[in-house]
């Protein structure tokens, strides 16, 4: 976890933590959009063992980070390493952008906003106004969507996950975000999830499943037809996911999590520096960073 910040030219001010870290993108999104605004800062990856957060927030504070991005399996232990926790972050129940502040910890969360501006960005749509299936509903990923889903209001939410408990625990807490939104939690099978499909205008995968070669595919390929929406929260450098390759074959619109990747980045740019991200330098950046 030991890191010297002042060997970096421009210095180290920026972060993402992970355990592993080495495979993360977001340095050569964010150095693009540092560079483009003209701020003498660099973003770089460190490697937190579980169990340190806490203690890795307190020694970028003291060597002057501006903020750091968390991802897996940390969201959850950033939570409870803040000193001050935005109302979103606690309904979403995890920390992913951390902010420091004249030496106090800001905890946000980008996977609920992120996720809207990928779709309206991807489809031209609103949340509020589609009828969505999440598959994995029951992990962290689906738990965010599935709140921001409700807080937006959407007409349906259909929750499926292969515990079936978690699911129905996410249903509960969601349907009193939203009194509007009819929701309902079904089994993750095939046929239960093909059946669901006539009355759903977005789907979401919340999973992992898609991201290596050989994972299995999460519904029948003719269950997506040329209405639907797919939102693969997942992406793969070396060709499309296997649902989003059923949906395009289908006509259907698609979206991966690279576009995801890039929203949830310039949110946190947004917390770090208090002005709007240079969206066009770090998509190009992520876009070359995946081609390379």
């Amino acid at each position: 976890m030991n890191w010297d910040a002042g060997r970096f030219t421009p210095p180290a001010r920026l972060a993402v933590i992970g355990d592993p870290i080495a495979h993360s993108r977001s340095p050569q999104m964010h150095n693009p959009a540092l560079r483009a605004c003209g701020i003498d800062a660099q973003y770089i990856r460190v490697q937190v063992p579980v169990g340190h957060v806490a203690q890795a927030f307190r020694q970028f504070a003291a060597c002057g980070f501006l903020g750091v991005n968390i991802t897996i399996p940390h969201k959850f232990e950033a939570l409870d390493a803040v000193d001050v926790l935005d109302p979103l972050a606690r309904q979403l129940g995890a920390v992913n952008t951390l902010a420091i502040r004249d030496g106090k910890l800001h905890g946000y969360n980008s996977d609920g906003p992120g996720f809207l501006r990928s779709v309206k960005e991807a489809f031209g749509a609103e949340v509020k106004d589609l009828r969505v299936l999440i598959l994995g509903a029951g992990g962290g990923a689906g738990r965010a969507v599935a709140v921001q889903c409700a807080l937006e209001g959407c007409p349906q939410l259909v929750l499926a996950n292969r515990t079936t408990a978690k699911a129905e625990a996410l249903a509960a807490e969601v349907s009193k975000l939203s009194p509007q939104t009819k929701v309902k939690v079904i089994a993750w099978t095939d046929e239960a999830v093909a059946a669901e499909m006539d009355g759903t205008d977005l789907l979401v995968n919340a999973t992992s499943l898609g991201m290596k070669s050989g994972d299995a595919k999460l519904l029948p390929a003719e269950a997506v037809t040329a209405r639907h929406h797919c939102f693969d929260m997942v992406y793969r450098a070396d060709g499309e996911t296997p649902l989003l390759a059923d949906a395009k074959q289908a006509c259907a619109k698609v979206v991966d999590g690279l576009t995801l990747l890039l929203h949830q980045g310039a949110i946190s740019f947004e917390h770090w520096f208090g002005r709007p991200a240079p969206l066009e330098a770090m998509r190009a950046g992520l876009r070359d960073a995946v081609m390379a």
